[in-house]
């Protein structure tokens, strides 16, 4: 990088109103000036230059924007930006590094061969992009391919975690310290960019000053000349051959010497330290504490499933397991337990449908909790195992390994729970109907009779609403064409989005509306004249599509608006009905509102659901959770759960209703985009029963 680069400042858009051919959220441009509230500079890709609130950039150094800039979607920029810990760590990547990038469906382990950087035109004197070159290790067995294959080019986008050095995994990895860096020619091209590489000159080596310590007696399963595996942390495994088992000078517990299969960045050529224990290239020796190894299960027998998931150990107070409910996370903390990967419900067998259920209903909400206790005089075992080992296990730990979760599939009353494909409305009704016995949540009057529910499925036609409809028009127009009322104010209200099946959506799109005005849905319950606001006498159904009538929106009129709004010659056809009052009601006494909140999103993308969760009051506190959002050790191996943040997601849904008229997919964030396009499911709640703090 230039010494011009490295002084100009530049900034990332964070709040714009998409607007054709201009920039969005995730613009990046350069800082020419600023005051105390704006800074002005041109916008990278577009023309002209822009000036823009301080509130609505975030500055950045001139390494993050290079890095950024090679990402070519927007929102996939802003993403990258929520995961701190990751972006910090790519701009800190050199020759050596282990990473994992995404290689169309799958994720892949490489080693950054070369960081490099493009420019399109070299007299132009622009920001120069950043990216990696990346050698990629065999999917099968973790190291590099024996054939030849060409290293990849990756930007900051593509790399989806950085295998670092932590002391859960034990790996003894010398960092050498960059003492002078070079930019050299590089030959290639890629659409009509020049590429640089940018070379690193690592330290030497201390010499030998004495003799290798005295062998210790080895590991009972390893040796001299045992093959080995070494975690190298998030899924990625180093191989090699213990060449020295014993005790390092300044260490008093056996640590092995291993020659590693490929070359890695800070590993010797046999010595650790001052002192030589053997002898082989260089960077490919590295020494990690003996139990730190296990024989390489690549020519070992196939272990069974129990033994290759992730162990955790229970919570416990006194030597006994504490038995107390667990309440959902404070909003502060929610970010530093339950964001990143292994984090969540792990999945295991199409368990898709039941972590995402299971997450969106026990994570920030208590509306259900009630279920987690059994009856009195009743044992609830199953209460139990959902209680401690699955809620408790999530509030408090933030991660349910996948053992606890088929213990409590087992108990669902049908060997189809344990490994097949199910939908959330089909565990939901038989985990709170047949197994639990739980009252039904809903209670829809209907034609005079009152009918139970543990779920609403939205039906209507697809003419009746707009393109694009909010979950609040979807409901008031379907329980309109079904002449149905809620008989009580449901404490929690799942709703199923319109569909034909699960691979069919009937909207493309599906705004979740964060609150639910269920006022005048509920049987018998006061109601506000659409126009003068007055206690409502009359409904219609017709006119809720009326185009002048604020098109989607429930109407009932006192009898003077009624007769007025009729009176028009394309109403006259209209058929309002009467609605019941309460004899103790009287006229001119208030209409409170009554609300629910959103507190979680169910998402289905080709039979695979994952989950948006809401964790508290701030706007932008939103979560995101799949449970098999990536797998280490192949057919035999265990899926990793990851949750991540998504503000973006709150920034969109607060905008005002208007601005949704005007969508446009373009501009979306990846997340937002998911939200409105698979919606599955949405899950409501009383305001009393909020926990967000």
């Amino acid at each position: 990088m230039d010494s011009r680069s490295e002084e100009e400042k530049y900034f990332i858009v964070m709040k714009a109103k998409p607007k054709p051919g201009s920039f969005s959220k995730g613009s990046i441009g350069r800082i020419e000036s600023e005051s105390q509230d704006e800074v002005q500079g041109p916008v990278f890709d577009t023309k002209g230059t822009q000036k823009l609130k301080k509130e609505n950039v975030r500055l950045l150094s001139a390494l993050e924007a290079q890095l950024l800039l090679r990402v070519s979607a927007p929102g996939k920029r802003l993403q990258l930006l929520q995961r701190a810990e990751l972006f910090r760590a790519i701009c800190g990547l050199a020759e050596g590094d282990v990473v994992v990038v995404q290689q169309k469906k799958e994720q892949r382990t490489g080693v950054v061969k070369a960081v490099v950087e493009l420019v399109k035109h070299e007299a132009s004197g622009e920001l120069r992009m950043r990216v990696f070159e990346v050698k990629l290790m065999d999917p099968e067995k973790k190291q590099p391919c024996k054939k030849e294959v060409s290293p990849i080019l990756c930007s900051a986008g593509d790399i989806v975690d950085v295998v670092i050095d932590s002391p859960r995994n034990a790996l003894l990895c010398l960092k050498n310290q960059l003492e002078a860096s070079n930019v050299k020619d590089y030959s290639g091209s890629d659409s009509g960019l020049k590429l640089q590489v940018r070379g690193v000159q690592a330290g030497r080596s201390p010499p030998i000053t004495s003799d290798p310590g005295p062998a210790l007696t080895p590991h009972p399963s390893l040796e001299v000349g045992s093959m080995v595996e070494i975690p190298a942390g998030n899924g990625a495994m180093v191989y090699g051959v213990v060449r020295w088992i014993g005790t390092p000078e300044g260490k008093n517990q056996p640590w092995a010497g291993v020659e590693l299969d490929y070359e890695m960045k800070g590993c010797s050529d046999g010595r650790f330290g001052a002192q030589r224990y053997f002898t082989c290239n260089g960077n490919k020796a590295m020494f990690v504490i003996l139990k730190n190894c296990f024989p390489d299960s690549r020519f070992l027998p196939l272990p069974p499933y129990k033994e290759t998931l992730p162990r955790y150990e229970p919570h416990l107070a006194g030597g006994k397991e504490v038995d107390e409910d667990i309440p959902p996370l404070r909003e502060s903390e929610v970010l530093s337990l339950l964001e990143g990967r292994m984090r969540g419900i792990q999945g295991h067998f199409n368990s898709c449908y039941l972590d995402a259920s299971l997450f969106s209903v026990f994570t920030s909400s208590m509306a259900l909790d009630s279920v987690l206790h059994c009856p009195a005089g009743t044992e609830g075992h199953i209460q139990n195992i959902l209680r401690k080992d699955i809620v408790n296990q999530l509030r408090r730990q933030g991660f349910v390994p996948a053992e606890n979760v088929m213990n409590f599939r087992k108990l669902l009353g049908c060997s189809s729970f344990l490994c097949e494909e199910k939908d959330p409305e089909e565990f939901i009704s038989t985990l709170l109907h047949q197994v639990l016995s739980v009252d039904p949540l809903l209670k829809i009057r209907s034609n005079g009779k009152t009918q139970d529910s543990y779920t609403f499925q939205i039906i209507l036609e697809k003419e009746q609403v707009a393109s694009t409809p909010t979950v609040q028009q979807l409901l008031e127009t379907s329980f309109l064409a079904c002449d149905l009322k809620f008989q009580e104010i449901p404490s929690c209200l799942i709703i199923q989005m319109p569909r034909f099946g699960k691979k069919y959506k009937m909207f493309p799109q599906i705004i979740p509306s964060t609150e639910l005005d269920i006022t005048d849905l509920i049987h018998n319950n006061p109601r506000e004249c659409f126009l003068c606001g007055k206690l409502a006498e009359l409904e219609c159904y017709d006119c809720l599509r009326d185009p002048k009538l604020m098109p989607g929106r429930i109407k009932q009129f006192c009898n003077l608006c009624e007769k007025q709004v009729h009176a028009h010659r394309l109403r006259q056809d209209h058929r309002p009905r009467g609605i019941c009052y309460p004899a103790c009601l009287r006229e001119g006494d208030p209409v409170p509102r009554l609300k629910l909140e959103l507190f979680a999103v169910l998402c289905i993308e080709t039979s695979h659901y994952v989950s948006f969760v809401k964790y508290g009051s701030g706007r932008d506190s939103w979560l995101f959770f799949d449970s098999m959002a990536d797998r280490c050790g192949g057919e035999n191996g265990y899926n990793i759960p990851e949750i991540r943040a998504c503000p973006q997601v709150g920034d969109f849904l607060s905008q005002p209703e208007e601005d949704w008229a005007k969508l446009d997919l373009c501009y979306l964030d990846e997340f937002v985009k998911r939200l409105l396009c698979d919606s599955y499911m949405c899950f409501y709640q009383c305001p009393a029963l909020s926990l967000y703090r």
